[in-house]
């Protein structure tokens, strides 16, 4: 079976963090979401049914306080994915796994038998690390060194990898890991393994990115500085040999109209927002990550509690085609979404933004 992230659509699109209660939205509205086992499940096959890409989850383990505790409660995503992938047929499924909470010989086993059940549309997010907060949790130190940090994540992936690759019991002798007589079998259901995700901001990041995935995630402030970034992505990529795909990250508020969309957003996003666990989010995103760009931080604090700080797609069926048609012209080969309800929410999107896209040649209808 084909693993969905190489189909034929030239902007593909996910749906990110429904694992995690609240979604991407830090807001105390009622119809927030409630990222329950059975509304995953739910979300999930009506996603297949819509011949959407992927899924993306957050790997989160403690929340960000605030009258909501933001992303408090939330799945544990390799389990999670293993349990999408058997109640879909045609999806792409991404577990998020922290270098520093996953042995490689473990993860390696993990990720190939979620692999195998799925029949390959399984896929990868490896994050080396950033959230000081919780590996406190774990009673592990976060390197302050973006290099210590991308060369433990560079040797727990060469270690997987090798496993995949290996017949044979091998020993390894490396800088943060010393093992003996490794193997691992099953292996990933095809050879070339499961498509690798990473959000890498830093110098070092990209270049992790660029070596080892298949998709860079990178934010995205404006389209004229986002069609720089790709730019400079590729040109870092080719340098490897290789050619990485960039995508972006957005919230989506859908209306029949811009006002009415506009209008919503008001109301979850600032009269209704957590302000106490939007404000711990910037603290620990500026603290302990390179992802925004300082000045987002002044000038966008609204993006953070409508959706974690990514980009806005505000507005009618229309617009939201139009912006994402941008998107795509800036270079990326696709956006995840996330919405304040996603089950109430994305049907919507599917009936009128998504022959949209295909009309302007951005996607295949989903026969195909």
């Amino acid at each position: 079976m084909q693993n969905q992230m190489f189909n034929s659509n030239k902007f593909k699109l996910g749906i990110f963090s429904p694992n995690c209660s609240g979604g991407m939205a830090i807001t105390k509205v009622p119809e927030r979401w409630d990222a329950s086992w059975e509304n995953n499940l739910k979300l999930a096959k009506m996603l297949d049914e819509a011949g959407i890409e992927f899924i993306l989850p957050i790997a989160r383990w403690k929340g960000y306080g605030g009258e909501t505790d933001f992303q408090g409660s939330n799945l544990e995503t390799i389990s999670w994915s293993a349990g999408l992938l058997s109640g879909t047929k045609r999806i792409t499924v991404f577990s998020t796994a922290h270098t520093s909470f996953h042995h490689p010989i473990v993860a390696a086993k993990m990720f190939s038998t979620t692999d195998q059940i799925s029949s390959g549309r399984f896929g990868l997010n490896v994050v080396c690390g950033w959230n000081a907060k919780e590996y406190e949790m774990f009673n592990i130190d976060l390197p302050d060194s973006h290099d210590v940090r991308y060369g433990y994540g560079q040797e727990w992936l060469d270690i997987i990898k090798k496993i995949w690759a290996t017949d044979t019991p091998f020993d390894w002798q490396g800088k943060y890991f010393d093992l003996r007589e490794v193997y691992g079998d099953p292996k990933p259901f095809n050879k070339s393994g499961p498509p690798i995700m990473n959000a890498g901001s830093s110098e070092q990041g990209q270049n992790f990115a660029a070596q080892n995935a298949n998709y860079l995630f990178t934010v995205l402030v404006d389209i004229e500085s986002g069609a720089s970034s790709v730019k400079n992505i590729k040109t870092l990529a080719s340098k490897y040999g290789r050619d990485v795909g960039v995508f972006t990250t957005s919230y989506v508020v859908c209306r029949p109209s811009d006002s009415e969309a506009k209008e919503y957003h008001e109301y979850y996003a600032n009269q209704n927002a957590d302000w106490d666990a939007v404000d711990k989010l910037m603290e620990l995103q500026g603290l302990h990550a390179k992802s925004f760009p300082p000045e987002a931080f002044k000038l966008y604090r609204d993006r953070f509690a409508a959706g974690h700080g990514v980009y806005p797609l505000v507005g009618s069926p229309d617009h939201i085609a139009n912006e994402m048609t941008k998107i795509y012209n800036a270079g990326f080969s696709g956006t995840t979404i996330t919405f304040v309800n996603y089950i109430d929410e994305f049907p919507y999107f599917r009936d009128e933004v998504l022959p949209r896209l295909e009309a302007k040649g951005l996607r295949l209808p989903n026969s195909q």
